[in-house]
């Protein structure tokens, strides 16, 4: 599966100046760690910020700070305007059929456990079948897993293959049995596999299945249609495509939505209440119970509005040139295993790896005081990981800021690492 912005090797790649132009964009870019240079190579956890995100926070809460959709008073009118322009943004991003489907949450977390809860809950009954894949972020299993157990359902994961894959032929097999709900990554966090999830999503559909896709590591890297792709459920995280930690996005048809009953109560999510009952709030407010994350959804919206800036094909192939530039480094070294080794167009710009004789913890270590930040550990993918038969791998994953410097110079201060630890080097 392709990047769907299919950035091809014809693609032109910016100029080190305009890359630079960039960087000036992220002050944190600037800032030394252990005295040396900071190097960010730890963009599949969370992305740095543009200064124009920065500033989309400080000046609500200088300017214009208040609750939302209750204030008679200005403060409150202009959050309120700012807020639900927000919702428009993103719906028009993700080509949302209306801002009525764009539900907030704190994250993409938050989000699939919303559906778990409340779709779940509602339409999942002893003997149905979940399936979901070994790919899967912890977000995007255990609360499947919680729902198996309080239903009486059966969850089944669909295999990944040694390419880093899922195994097609299996997943077949599955939706023979007709499940309730699938559940997919659209780009592994740990791996960067595109799945294709749109013809996954049509084979899932024709056996009746609701499903949900977990777009966390997607939305940052490439463009996104919900309506195109015929899922029933998108979810994704701000903090993941340079906005602010605290905000996440449920998309989520509207009569799948309507269906469902709230998951919280109080706040916005009520339309009345007396000493007998209450009736829910219309979409979106059904689902957005309690003080929304008012500040944080509207430095979303100006990050979306950061990203419409640029070409989005540029991004990728720049992103994928940095990765082929990595990729070429990394498999040069004696003993290092590279999970995922697909075509640098063909994945998302994350590189997984393992070198032989030594712990991913203490090289992570060891970069970290060269000014180099990478992810060690598991992911919160746990079954991936085990099936590979590692004890954790180093995750250095890529971002359009990111240049040709940050590259080489964590090539080289890997070898000197791998020297330290008396491993191979290259």
């Amino acid at each position: 599966m392709s990047n769907p912005v299919s950035p091809s090797l014809t693609t032109p790649l910016p100029e080190a100046a305009t890359v630079e132009r960039w960087r000036e964009d992220f002050p944190i870019l600037h800032r030394r760690v252990y005295g040396k240079p900071l190097i960010y190579l730890d963009n599949a956890a969370t992305a740095q910020k543009p200064r124009q995100v920065i500033e989309a926070l400080t000046d609500f809460y200088e300017n214009r700070n208040a609750n939302v959709h209750r204030g008679a008073h200005a403060l409150s009118t202009e959050a309120t305007d700012c807020f639900e322009t927000a919702r428009t943004t993103v719906a028009r991003w993700i080509h949302a059929a209306s801002e009525k489907e764009v539900l907030w949450t704190r994250g993409t977390t938050e989000a699939i456990n919303l559906v778990a809860q409340a779709w779940g809950n509602a339409f999942v009954k002893a003997g149905d079948l979940l399936v979901a894949t070994q790919m899967e972020h912890h977000a995007n299993l255990v609360p499947w897993q919680m729902l198996a157990r309080r239903t009486g359902a059966e969850l089944a994961l669909v295999p990944v293959r040694d390419d880093g894959t899922l195994d097609r032929e299996r997943y077949r097999q599955l939706l023979e049995r007709r499940p309730r709900l699938v559940a997919l990554a659209h780009v592994s966090n740990t791996l960067g596999t595109i799945n294709p999830v749109a013809e996954l999503i049509a084979e899932a559909k024709a056996v009746g299945a609701t499903v949900l896709i977990d777009g966390a590591q997607a939305v940052g890297h490439f463009p996104v249609d919900v309506q195109a792709l015929g899922c029933d459920f998108y979810a994704f995280s701000g903090h993941k495509m340079l906005g602010p930690t605290g905000i996440g996005v449920l998309w989520g048809r509207q009569e799948v939505l309507e269906a469902m009953p709230p998951w919280q109560g109080g706040g916005e999510m009520i339309a009345w209440v007396d000493e007998h009952g209450f009736e829910p709030n219309e979409l979106p407010y059904k689902f957005e119970a309690g003080t929304p994350p008012i500040a944080e959804a509207i430095a979303l919206g100006a990050a979306i509005d950061y990203l419409r800036q640029f070409d989005r094909a540029q991004l990728a192939a720049w992103e994928a040139h940095l990765y082929r530039r990595l990729r070429d480094g990394l498999v040069a070294i004696d003993g290092l295993r590279l999970l995922a080794d697909l075509p640098p167009e063909e994945k998302a710009p994350i590189a997984s790896f393992h070198v032989a004789g030594t712990h991913p913890a203490d090289l992570g270590t060891l970069l970290d005081t060269q000014g180099i930040a990478v992810r060690v550990g598991h992911h919160c993918t746990m079954p991936l990981i085990a099936r590979y038969g590692l004890p954790g791998t180093v995750r250095a994953s890529i971002a359009f800021y990111n240049n040709e410097a940050d590259i080489d110079q964590t090539l080289s201060a890997l070898s000197r690492a791998l020297e330290r630890l008396g491993a191979p080097a290259p």
